[in-house]
């Protein structure tokens, strides 16, 4: 947690109700996202017990597992969900734009859009990632053949829950940690896990303040679990009798009675869903009234550009993600990841002066106001004559950057600043800061209009830079050792040492 963080939630401690922590939305809120909400049977791992999924609030389809144990229900839930998801992943195929590569040299094609799914918290995606597990791999032929719809929504889910492992994208998205990323509560991060408590915190309705409406919506009878955990009192005295009652009616053979016995049981799994439905719809309208980052149609467009390369995998029968990486598609992975999430947080602090401020505090930036400025400055120092300006920047902020370091401003993205002198006032508390400019001047000794800030401008530094970072190299299968996946050793038969060769040695 930032210092600005733990701040704002003392002060949302303090007013009663959460503070925001941003200036603008740092993701993608699409059109028609995908709301799920599953719920899974207490004790059984990643046993689907019922879910709520749609895209209309006023529409929701309810899915329902009368006997999560048996394995043909589990995988005929597995298919009424692709009956959902499939089509609405399909539905963001139709329209395709053109993208320059390769330095403009090649042309490629993407979607215009790409899909968005929503899930209550963490836990969400976890039940995404493991159902997705169970179902990719399954047979639509021999001994328990299951729909065919159904390892390809076993695929689409793996594919969801590893971006969601990805910095910045907004493919899936857990509703908790959405409006956690843009509000701070009175409350533990613990707490913030509970959807109902978060948004009491975030927009406390009938008056009450932060605090108070969030007692009231921990009380489950109210404000039940978001999942995919169900709370245990429903489990005990309304789903269990539930479940025995269908079974009991499945047994009789008449259909009415088990009918009104499965009417009975959507019902209960209804009033567990029902109120976390409402409450998704709520954060989404939320987050739709923030502004968003000017950097976040970037993202979106890494996100599109994902899922058309995925698409065309998926078309051409590209075989389900494997169990488990091998040692070099992990250290891959995990090198993608380390650059993603480093580009989203410098992304995160040029769109936000609120997030750049816990890097002013950090010693990381400084934003003060240009006092000097010499536009025309040339340094003929070197083999040719070259236009390098000058400016002094006097800040308040604490100054630990030293001469030759290199900066950025968000405001000026193509430009870099060599810092040339440091020079500190202690009586006044204040810092000059001589800064070198370089690129974006224009190719003539005379700067483009506008490209030099002139003196009165206020403007950010900081040492963080979203340039571009060359991919790391890394060794084929073949060049890895055997300990990490590569080609055994070959074997080869011990040799005999001879008498001699033995005397020799001890010789």
């Amino acid at each position: 947690m930032s210092t600005l963080t733990a701040l704002a939630r003392a002060e949302a401690v303090a007013v009663g109700q959460a503070q925001r922590i941003t200036t603008v939305r740092h993701l993608h809120v699409a059109d028609r996202p995908l709301v799920f909400i599953p719920l899974s049977m207490a004790g059984e791992a990643n046993a689907p017990l019922a879910a709520l999924v749609g895209t209309v609030p006023d529409d929701p389809r309810l899915l329902v597992v009368p006997q999560p144990r048996n394995r043909d229900q589990r995988f005929g839930f597995a298919a009424e969900l692709a009956e959902v998801l499939l089509p609405y992943l399909d539905s963001f195929r139709g329209v395709t734009e053109a993208v320059a590569a390769n330095r403009g040299k090649e042309v490629r094609y993407r979607y215009v859009d790409a899909p968005q799914v929503l899930v209550p918290n963490s836990a969400g995606i976890g039940f995404v990632r493991m159902f997705g597990r169970s179902t990719r791999f399954r047979r639509t032929d021999g001994d328990y053949p299951v729909q065919p719809s159904v390892p390809l929504l076993g695929q689409w889910l793996t594919f969801l829950a590893d971006r969601a492992e990805h910095p910045g994208s907004g493919m899936l998205l857990a509703m908790t940690e959405a409006l956690g990323l843009h509000w701070a509560t009175g409350q533990s991060a613990l707490e913030d896990a509970h959807l109902a408590a978060l948004l009491a915190w975030i927009d406390p309705a009938d008056g009450l303040s932060g605090a108070d409406a969030a007692v009231v919506a921990e009380d489950p009878l109210r404000w039940p679990p978001a999942g995919p955990a169900t709370d245990p009192t429903f489990d005990n005295e309304m789903l269990a009798p539930a479940m025995a009652a269908y079974q009991e009616a499945v047994g009789s053979g008449d259909e009415v009675r088990r009918s009104r016995a499965r009417g009975v049981l959507e019902e209960a799994v209804r009033s567990q869903l029902g109120p976390t439905w409402e409450l998704m719809w709520r954060g989404v309208s939320l987050l739709r009234e923030l502004p968003v980052g000017s950097r976040v149609p970037g993202r979106w467009a890494e996100d599109r550009d994902v899922f058309s390369t995925f698409t065309l995998y998926v078309d051409g029968g590209g075989y389900p993600q494997p169990r488990r990486d091998g040692a070099v598609n992990a250290a891959q992975r995990l090198h993608r990841l380390e650059r993603a999430l480093q580009s989203y947080a410098v992304q995160r602090a040029y769109d936000d002066p609120l997030v750049m401020a816990d890097h002013r505090l950090t010693g990381e930036a400084f934003v003060g106001e240009v006092t000097l400025a010499d536009a025309h400055r040339i340094d003929d120092s070197g083999k040719r004559r070259v236009l390098r300006p000058r400016i002094q920047v006097t800040t308040g902020d604490v100054v630990l950057v030293t001469a030759g370091a290199v900066l950025h401003s968000p405001s000026r993205p193509g430009q870099k600043a060599r810092v040339v002198f440091v020079t500190p006032d202690p009586a006044s508390g204040r810092t000059d800061v001589v800064l070198e400019l370089s690129g974006g001047l224009g190719r003539s000794l005379s700067p483009a209009p506008g490209s030099v800030p002139e003196v009165g401008d206020r403007l950010c530094y900081t040492t963080l830079s979203d340039s571009f970072m060359p991919p790391g190299e890394f060794p084929s299968r073949e060049e890895t050792p055997w300990t990490h996946g590569g080609p055994p050793k070959a074997y080869e038969e011990p040799v005999e040492p001879s008498v001699d060769d033995a005397r020799e040695e001890w010789s």
